[in-house]
């Protein structure tokens, strides 16, 4: 009996065959994305870190100009050549005393510190830097800095005719005489009585309107730590030796001399015992004027507030004005190597130039083939944003810093600041 049902041809099957697996060697795969990176990078923005390029945490005991490295534009620019700057505080005196041990750089914000340390390296070659400068001034109000041009110890510099000048020249020898607190029988201009070497005494609430019964004083950072207050004192010692360097005069007693010397300037300053750049945020803060007539802090500090400034409201900050001490003196920060990597840093700094420009846009004056420095840029940078150009002093008296021991002397003495604990490490 034959089968009813319907015979069916069956659907062909397509057969798909599975190709085996092609496996890659590791070595292949491993070195793919540098491989990638050269042609991708081409593609990145050129001032974006390489998202594929290690970056290096730079270790730096920093004082006063960690400003600089603070700055999102230097962090920037150092990011492209895949560097971080990671910055441990401390004022510069700090800094050549204490240990370095870890440390891939250091910056003191000048020379007597630096050559503490360079001094330590026990004959080790050091790679450093120097690129730039910036003058020590006194900040102050236009009404103080009016009242002292009363009092005959400061004179304006020539400003523009639409605003009214950011600069005045202070006459330090005379300057001096209001902050000993005596009354000079020589000098009407100091007060008299009760009222000697004070504001009002001098002039200041008919300058002002107002009254401010206080000494004449100058507030400055720790001079146990801090560039600022040792630059400073060097000024007071500079110009009570009759402008020589301490301890360069044949005194026959040079250690009695100098001790007389720092007796004498003790009483001239206003100890507070503040870091250098922590000075400058009091000065430029809402309550600047009330928390200090006169404070010490660097030129380029006030540039860049002045910069600023201009950029956000369009005019000078005109209430805000800088004293020139004559004679002057002139900070020279010094980067200083101790590793591989901060060899890389230091070259940087000396070479790179957009670390240079933004040092101008900053207020510094940039180091040129080893010169003091050069304000032709500064000055040309300054101009193209509207603010004023400080005017050179006739008078180029320079203040030279002490040698290293008469230097400490002076500083223990005046601020009486503990003996350096010396670490070698």
């Amino acid at each position: 009996m034959s089968d009813s049902r319907p015979v069916t041809a069956g659907e062909p099957r397509l057969g798909i065959g599975r190709r085996p697996r092609r496996h890659f060697p590791r070595h292949v795969l491993l070195a793919l994305p540098l491989a990638l990176a050269g042609p991708l990078s081409l593609l990145l923005p050129a001032d974006v870190p390489r998202p594929y390029r290690s970056v290096v945490t730079i270790e730096a005991k920093m004082a006063s100009k960690s400003d600089f490295f603070k700055d999102r534009e230097v962090q920037r620019l150092l990011l492209r050549h895949g560097i971080r700057v990671d910055i441990h505080r401390l004022g510069s005196r700090g800094i050549a005393t204490q240990s370095l041990k870890g440390m891939d750089v250091v910056f003191p914000s000048g020379q007597p510190a630096a050559k503490m340390i360079l001094d330590r390296q026990q004959g080790m070659s050091a790679k450093s830097a120097r690129p730039f400068v910036t003058p020590l001034v006194l900040a102050t109000f236009r009404d103080y800095a009016e009242t002292l041009v009363r009092a005959g110890v400061a004179t304006p510099q020539p400003g523009s005719d639409a605003d009214r000048t950011l600069y005045y020249d202070l006459d330090m020898r005379r300057f001096m005489g209001l902050l000993d607190g005596k009354d000079d029988p020589r000098s009407r201009k100091d007060g008299s009585g009760r009222k000697a070497d004070t504001w009002n005494g001098i002039g200041y609430h008919e300058v002002s309107g107002r009254s401010n019964s206080g000494r004449v004083l100058v507030r400055t950072s720790s001079v146990c730590e801090s560039n600022s207050a040792g630059t400073y004192l060097s000024i007071l010692a500079f110009v009570a030796g009759g402008n020589t360097t301490p301890g360069t005069a044949d005194t026959g007693d040079p250690e009695r001399a100098v001790r007389g010397l720092a007796e004498k300037i003790r009483p001239l300053i206003d100890l507070q015992g503040m870091w250098a750049d922590e000075q400058a945020d009091s000065y430029f803060s809402d309550l600047g004027e009330s928390i200090a007539p006169v404070s010490v802090i660097y030129e380029h500090q006030y540039l860049a507030h002045q910069i600023e400034y201009h950029d956000r409201h369009h005019r000078q900050d005109t209430d805000r004005v800088l004293l020139y001490p004559t004679p002057y003196a002139l900070t020279e920060p010094q980067l200083i190597s101790l590793s591989p990597e901060g060899d890389r840093l230091t070259e940087l700094m000396q070479n790179d130039p957009g670390l240079r420009d933004r040092a101008v846009e900053l207020g510094f004056r940039v180091r040129v083939s080893g010169e003091d420095g050069t304000s032709e840029r500064l000055n040309a940078y300054l101009r193209d944003h509207g603010i004023q150009v400080p005017r050179q002093n006739d008078d180029e008296t320079k203040v030279y810093e002490p040698a290293l021991d008469v230097l400490e002397e002076i500083i223990t003495y005046v601020g009486d600041c503990p003996p350096p604990v010396r670490d070698d490490e």
